[in-house]
């Protein structure tokens, strides 16, 4: 009966509660998606492997390092696998179709990145074929492009119009998988630049190093660091989550003012949800006095009160959940070249629920202490 009794009046007055409802749909849906873009700017990190280094130029990523330092990383104690690579930059078309393009020793790359899916027979092309190149799922479906078409690509950082052919199109191991990448034989790049601008040539602007053990990460690192002291490119190697938190610091400051908004919103319906409640506690204060002249106790007037914010809070936050995937989508569909992976996770839908739940307590207290504690005979003077 008082579930019931919940139930009724908490859409009592309908306008007010879905008005209510909606506002805290939209607070918890911009909530989902704030703390969404954040654990997205960390899932580089988060997806790095323990197994894997990363060595580049010790005064900046922008400088290169010469190719001869494979043999040399090779043959350091705990090393596994070496491959190397560059920062291609390309374009394609125009400016605004912008994706990450990379010149790279595919055996290798491709045996250090097993979280990019290759079914044997496009790997094998990709292998054989000079002047091929792989793509992401992701980034195949929004060109339209398919096996075996001709992609050209123009060059920033190498300039010029560089056409490979596509041989391969891969799928993420994990849901959570980058699929917007495009690889080409790093060979390519070079023979290339040999023709043209010789002195960029037998270059590499990372190797990527495997370690036979995560523990043995850190003692490599030094190592590699120590090989190349005092030459004329010093080295700098950490692991892969370290150099991708060297980017993140980069945008902490951004990060920490989204994670401020997304709990302002919430604390702004709260408000407005408190408030909400106060109304209608103040309304009903003279139901309230005669339910308690017919046997009702105060924690029955207070289960009440309490029970209705709760239930018009967590149908506002179930709904603003429901809106969170397709708005998610609508994200990944536009900003792909930004945001290659948008999904929620359901660590986010937990802290959607909780938030919806908090703002649904917090917005009782008032009205739940004012219902309960409230005399008959006040009660029933008060009009209004």
């Amino acid at each position: 009966m008082l579930i019931k009794l919940i139930i009724r009046n908490a859409f009592r007055h309908k306008l007010r509660s879905l008005l209510t409802v909606l506002g805290v749909a939209i607070a918890i849906l911009a909530f989902g998606l704030l703390r969404t873009l954040v654990g997205l700017w960390y899932l580089g990190v988060e997806q790095s492997s323990a197994t894997r280094l990363v060595t580049r130029n010790a005064i900046s990523l922008v400088f290169s390092l010469p190719i001869s330092y494979k043999d040399r990383i090779r043959q350091i104690d705990g090393v596994k696998q070496v491959s190397y690579g560059n920062w291609f930059g390309g374009v394609y078309i125009n400016e605004k179709n912008f994706f990450p393009n990379f010149a790279v020793e595919p055996q290798s790359y491709l045996e250090l990145y097993p979280e990019f899916v290759l079914s044997p027979e496009q790997k094998n092309a990709f292998l054989h074929d000079q002047r091929s190149a792989v793509v992401g799922r992701k980034l195949a479906a929004k060109y339209g492009w398919k096996v075996g078409d001709l992609i050209t690509l123009k060059g920033t950082i190498f300039p010029g119009q560089w056409t490979f052919v596509l041989r391969g199109i891969y799928r993420g191991a994990q849901k959570n998988t980058d699929e917007t990448q495009f690889f080409f034989h790093w060979k390519y790049l070079n023979e290339t630049l040999k023709r043209t601008v010789s002195r960029r040539a037998d270059q590499a602007g990372f190797y990527m190093i495997g370690v036979e053990k995560p523990e043995l990460a850190a003692e490599v690192a030094q190592a590699v660091d120590a090989t190349f002291r005092n030459s004329l490119a010093e080295t700098l190697t950490e692991t892969e989550r370290a150099f991708q938190l060297s980017f993140v610091s980069m945008t902490e400051a951004i990060m920490i003012a989204i994670k401020i908004v997304s709990y302002v919103v919430i604390v702004i319906i709260m408000v407005v949800a408190a408030n909400t409640m106060a109304m209608t506690a103040r309304e009903r204060i003279a139901e309230y006095a005669t339910m308690k002249t017919l046997g009702f106790g105060g924690r029955h007037i207070a289960a009440i009160i309490f029970g209705e914010s709760i239930v018009i809070a967590m149908i506002g936050g179930v709904i603003g959940i429901l809106l969170t995937y397709p708005a998610a989508h609508g994200i990944q569909e536009k900003l792909s070249q930004f945001f290659p992976v948008f999904n929620v996770s359901p660590m986010t839908v937990y802290l959607d629920l909780l938030a919806a739940l908090t703002v649904g307590v917090v917005a009782s207290i008032f009205p739940t202490w004012r219902g309960a504690t409230i005399g008959i005979a006040d009660g029933l003077r008060r009009i209004g």
